[in-house]
């Protein structure tokens, strides 16, 4: 299981195999992905978090319907969340 807060090193990016470890967990615990803008992306349930194979971008469902692309590149952490509450998207 990785840290409660998993952060980017500068010279190394959060890896694909990170974000399909929390993503893939048997009890999925929600999770919010922080990006380099300064936005957080949550993900409370697997079906709202899309994976292409190469891993390198992303798709997050969020509440309002909306489906955000995201490159790989762009993320800082993953975090997931206490007792399974939801964060709102900045």
């Amino acid at each position: 299981m990785l840290d409660p807060c998993v952060r980017a090193s500068q010279p190394q990016r959060m890896s694909v195999e990170q974000l399909r470890s929390l993503h893939q967990s048997r009890a999925l615990q929600p999770f919010d992905i922080h990006l380099a803008d300064g936005r957080s992306l949550p993900v409370d349930h697997p079906e709202f978090l899309a994976i292409t194979p190469p891993g390198r971008t992303i798709g997050v469902a969020l509440h309002d319907g909306t489906i955000d692309l995201v490159d790989r590149l762009l993320f800082t952490s993953l975090k997931p969340k206490s007792n399974g509450t939801h964060s709102r998207h900045r």
